[in-house]
């Protein structure tokens, strides 16, 4: 299945770092951005997540939801964003699909 720019994706549950979700009922009225990640501990991880976490209030006002996708477990998620803070790595939601 190809989606583009604009497209529905399809609905999914999933565990996060926050707790369970539905995606379509974790977005709501808003509009979302779903991006992937490697995985846990690696510098493109913190890169992207950093990035993405460090934007989050531009996204907010936009009325835009991010969440990173990622095929390792939770429980390696939140051990990543349990780790020492720096100006390069704030928290982000993470969540891996089933």
């Amino acid at each position: 299945m190809a989606l583009r720019i604009g497209d529905e994706a399809p609905n999914f549950q999933a565990q996060t770092t926050e707790g369970p979700i539905d995606f379509h009922k974790w977005i709501g009225d808003k509009w979302a951005i779903l991006f992937s990640h490697p995985k846990d501990f690696t510098p493109v991880c913190t890169t992207e997540l950093g990035t993405m976490a460090k934007l989050k209030s531009e996204f907010d006002k936009r009325n835009t939801k991010i969440i990173g996708l990622s095929a390792d477990p939770v429980e390696d998620h939140k051990k990543w964003a349990s780790g020492p803070r720096t100006s390069r790595r704030p928290r982000a939601r993470r969540s891996t699909t089933p």
